[in-house]
């Protein structure tokens, strides 16, 4: 394990990107990150976006201290539902974070510590048994801003004829589904056809 002054931490800006955040949730108080990746000016298009997982370390306007650990976001969603509590975990051994005891070149143990949380009797806290529930909870509208990528801001600044109306995408669908009538007729003859030499006891 390298020693404690070894350790360095990348933060700050990445070059040729910036990172940005949509506003999400039903009350807009979600915030989540994406990155812009800045193009070749010759592309004459706009910055692409894309997911951005780095968390606080990338953002301009964070004080970062590794001591105290990052933001703790999901907390308040947490305990706003009302359905786990809090429990004396076990005690931290020197193996646990892979040291040895005496081990003085080691990383010392980390100083945040949280009590763990679990589930109160008969309680599911689960994303999937919530949906069951029919509960959309902070965690699915951030998954599902992320997911779109921006898409839904695009659809509401597009220009009319850039998009697709919905009468249009279903007569697109039926016409794909559709098979040519010269297809349908040629079926319609082949089945006479076995239907034909099949009731004349013949194998086709």
């Amino acid at each position: 394990m390298p020693k404690d002054s070894e350790i360095v931490i990348s933060t700050g800006p990445i070059p040729g990107s910036k990172k940005v955040y949509v506003n999400a949730g039903k009350d807009g108080a979600l915030r989540v990150p994406f990155r812009e990746v800045k193009l070749e000016d010759s592309a004459n298009e706009p910055p692409v976006r894309l997911y951005d997982t780095s968390g606080p370390y990338t953002a301009d306007d964070v004080t970062i201290d590794v001591t105290a650990g990052i933001e703790r976001i999901r907390e308040s969603w947490i305990s706003a539902r009302g359905d786990v509590e809090e429990y004396e975990g076990r005690e931290i051994k020197v193996e646990d974070n892979n040291r040895k005891e005496g081990d003085k070149d080691a990383c010392p143990e980390f100083p945040a510590k949280h009590r763990p949380l679990r589930a109160r009797d008969g309680a599911v806290v689960t994303q999937m048994a919530y949906a069951r529930r029919g509960i959309i909870t902070p965690e699915m509208e951030f998954v599902a801003a992320r997911e779109n990528l921006g898409r839904s801001e695009h659809a509401a600044t597009a220009k009319p004829s850039a998009r697709i109306s919905p009468t249009s995408s279903r007569r697109n669908s039926s016409a794909m589904k559709s098979p040519p009538a010269g297809r349908s007729s040629r079926t319609t003859s082949t089945t006479r056809n076995r239907n034909r030499w099949s009731s004349a006891g013949t194998s086709w």
